[in-house]
């Protein structure tokens, strides 16, 4: 909401520059989604190494503290 009530602004301040906001931006998505999903893919591999190594822990009983 924030976000269209500022694009807003943009508008009635500078139109032009508004309406090329708005053009420009699926262009600026569509070059980070490879980067979201490099960054989804190192989350999902730093969890699995996080849980192969507390295996052992998580067998033998460890609770972990909660804070």
């Amino acid at each position: 909401m924030l976000q269209f009530l500022l694009w807003l602004l943009l508008f009635v301040l500078c139109w032009p520059l508004a309406l090329l906001a708005l053009l420009i931006w699926p262009f600026v998505w569509l070059v980070s989604l490879p980067f979201r999903l490099i960054g989804i893919t190192f989350e999902a591999l730093f969890a699995f190494l996080r849980a192969e190594l507390m295996l052992p822990a998580h067998v033998l009983g460890h609770k972990p503290v909660s804070e």
